[in-house]
C-alpha cells in the first residue's frame, strides 16, 4: 500500500525507485502484483504519463486512511513504551 501511495503521489515509478534505491522494475513489479491481487487496474500508464483509474483513486483514498491509522497505532505504542511506569 505504501509503495502504491508513493507512486500515486509522485506520479512516477522512476522517482519512487530512486527514492528507495531500487530498480524501477522492482517498483513496477510490485504495483503489477498489487493490481493482480486486487483484480483491478489501478494506474493507466503511457510513455509520458501515469494516471489513476477510478478504482485507483478510490483505493488511494482508503490506503491513506489505513496507513494513517497504522502510523497512529505505532506512534501510540512507541510513546507508551517510552513513558516511565512503576514505583521509583
Amino acid at each position: 500500500m505504501h509503495l502504491f501511495v508513493r507512486v500515486a503521489e509522485l506520479g512516477s515509478f522512476s522517482a519512487v525507485a530512486q527514492q528507495l534505491g531500487v530498480a524501477r522494475s522492482v517498483v513496477t513489479r510490485q504495483i503489477a502484483a498489487l493490481e493482480a491481487h486486487l483484480g483491478a487496474k489501478l494506474m493507466a500508464r503511457s510513455t509520458r504519463r501515469l494516471t489513476l483509474t477510478s478504482a485507483g483513486t478510490a483505493y488511494l483514498e482508503k490506503c491513506r486512511v489505513i496507513l494513517n491509522l497504522v502510523e497512529a497505532a505505532e506512534t501510540g505504542i512507541a510513546e507508551a513504551q517510552q513513558t516511565p511506569r512503576g514505583s521509583i
